[in-house]
């Protein structure tokens, strides 16, 4: 009977440790910029509206991630006026290595344009609207990426209820009760 009571202590630790790490494990979601295409120019009908329409098929939340994957251009964030200009001598966030990650640190407004000349006036400009965290939900813990294609190639990450994370769960406490 003692013994019992020992494995039956030692799998409630187990459980609510590995339940407090997952809970409190924060992480974010990291979207591809424009989906699969990239951060390019954008071809075709609307082709102006063509990143903002995918920005607005996303739900952005602080400490989210945006990565832009590109060749010979750049990123830079700036104002709503330089946004509507298509032009900016001191932008907020500037990169030009073609592989640009950039962090979504607040809630509000966030505008992106090329810094090629006559890139953004071609539709490589995007606005990003970063929501407020709801006030009382915690949030979601997220643990592994994967492609979502119905968000256009955006990254998502899945709750702590994928199927490794419960097979480690059942693995570990196996070898708890036999050890």
């Amino acid at each position: 009977m003692a013994s019992l009571l020992v494995i039956c202590f030692k799998a409630s630790l187990f459980l609510f440790l590995f339940l407090f790490l997952h809970v409190h494990t924060v992480t974010c979601t990291e979207y591809e910029a424009g989906g699969d295409d990239g951060w390019v120019i954008p071809k075709g009908n609307d082709a102006d509206q063509m990143y903002n329409r995918w920005a607005s098929g996303n739900r952005f939340k602080p400490d989210d991630i945006v990565h832009f994957k590109y060749k010979e251009d750049s990123v830079m964030v700036v104002t709503e006026e330089e946004y509507q200009k298509c032009r900016s001598s001191h932008p907020f966030f500037y990169s030009n290595n073609g592989d640009t990650v950039f962090k979504l640190e607040r809630p509000g407004l966030f505008y992106f344009i090329s810094g090629v000349s006559g890139h953004c006036e071609r539709g490589q400009k995007m606005i990003i609207k970063v929501l407020e965290p709801p006030a009382n939900s915690p949030e979601q813990p997220q643990n592994q990426t994967t492609t979502d294609e119905k968000n256009n190639g955006s990254v998502l990450s899945p709750s702590m209820a994928s199927p490794i994370n419960i097979v480690l769960l059942v693995l570990s406490f196996l070898l708890l009760l036999f050890h």
